[in-house]
């Protein structure tokens, strides 16, 4: 790309940080398109645990990357990278500014500075390892592994079906560990936009943690449970798809299937979102040139738009 670097605003945050509200305002007050960052939006039919913008706001506030694949589907960061790329070039094509939006740190992560250099996801690959799983257990599995990459074995616990399973699929796609292709180094970015990235961290955890709480209960009253059967009906699912590893999911499968009540599904359910925020926040506060803002401050919309038009209003480098 040649002439001047063109923008693009990054909006990360831990879950229930308010990160798609402030989007909107962002949207309101400056030339923005919303890019979601996000690995559980994009399956279609999944909208109450993803808490998912309903139709009427995404008409008002079209979000790119929202309902791409079925649940049955597998969604990587380097499809993420594609689309992403992708959708900025048209946002900038239409004369305005991507605003990525989003918690999945791994995919604004893979997007900022390269991936690593690993294949992509192989359906039939996928496929053996899981039917070789049911046989003989992720254990087995992770014995198998420790005798083709030691290092990754060993940082990944037996029960870690969908590490031991990527560790697993890598070797078999590559003939090579997986642990030796991530040390090689990253692919060159080519993200050839200046960025400015913005995160979302509270200045009070359990503040956070409420938040989460009444995030979990309106998605239960919503119908959480019963979208989770709708899609028990409608999709050849299972426990171990990624879909239904996402937050909330699987707590309501185990509902369902009679493993734990309803007490211990809302005890559950909020306890992993917390462990997803912390998860979240710690990813956050590891990447480079990161401006904060507390998420439960007063006056937020504001101060993180006055933020953006400056940045927007800098002269761009050359590329």
């Amino acid at each position: 790309m040649s002439g001047h670097l063109p923008p693009a605003i990054f909006l990360l945050g831990p879950t229930a940080s308010g990160k798609t509200a402030l989007a909107m305002e962002l949207v309101d007050r400056l030339p923005l398109e919303i890019i979601s960052v996000d690995s559980a939006l994009v399956y279609r039919e999944m909208n109450v645990g993803t808490a998912k913008p309903d139709a009427a706001t995404l008409a008002k506030y079209p979000h790119q990357l929202v309902d791409l694949i079925d649940p049955t589907e597998a969604y990587s960061a380097a499809r993420f990278c594609r689309d992403a790329r992708q959708a900025t070039a048209e946002i900038h094509a239409r004369g305005k500014v991507p605003l990525l939006v989003g918690g999945t740190m791994l995919y604004a992560k893979a997007l900022l500075e390269g991936l690593s250099q690993l294949p992509e996801a192989d359906a039939e690959v996928r496929a053996e390892l899981e039917a070789q799983a049911a046989r003989i257990g992720w254990p087995a599995m992770h014995a198998e592994l420790a005798k083709v990459d030691a290092a990754s074995a060993a940082r990944l616990k037996p029960n870690d079906s969908q590490r031991v399973q990527r560790a697993l699929e890598v070797h078999r796609l590559t003939g090579e560990p997986m642990s030796a292709l991530q040390t090689r180094g990253q692919q060159p970015s080519a993200f050839a936009w200046r960025a400015l990235k913005i995160g979302l961290i509270p200045s009070d955890r359990a503040l956070l943690h409420q938040r989460i709480a009444l995030r979990f209960d309106a998605m239960l009253a919503a119908g959480l449970v019963e979208e989770v059967r709708m899609l028990r009906s409608r999709y050849a699912l299972h426990t171990e798809l990624p879909s239904m590893r996402c937050v909330g999911y699987r707590q309501a499968w185990q509902f369902i299937d009679g493993e734990i009540d309803q007490n211990t599904l809302r005890e559950t359910g909020i306890a992993a979102t917390r462990q997803l925020a912390k998860r979240q926040m710690t990813w956050l506060r590891g990447m480079t040139a990161v401006e904060t803002f507390d998420c439960l401050g007063a006056g937020l919309g504001a101060q993180v738009a006055a933020r953006c038009a400056q940045f927007l209003a800098e002269p761009a480098p050359r590329a």
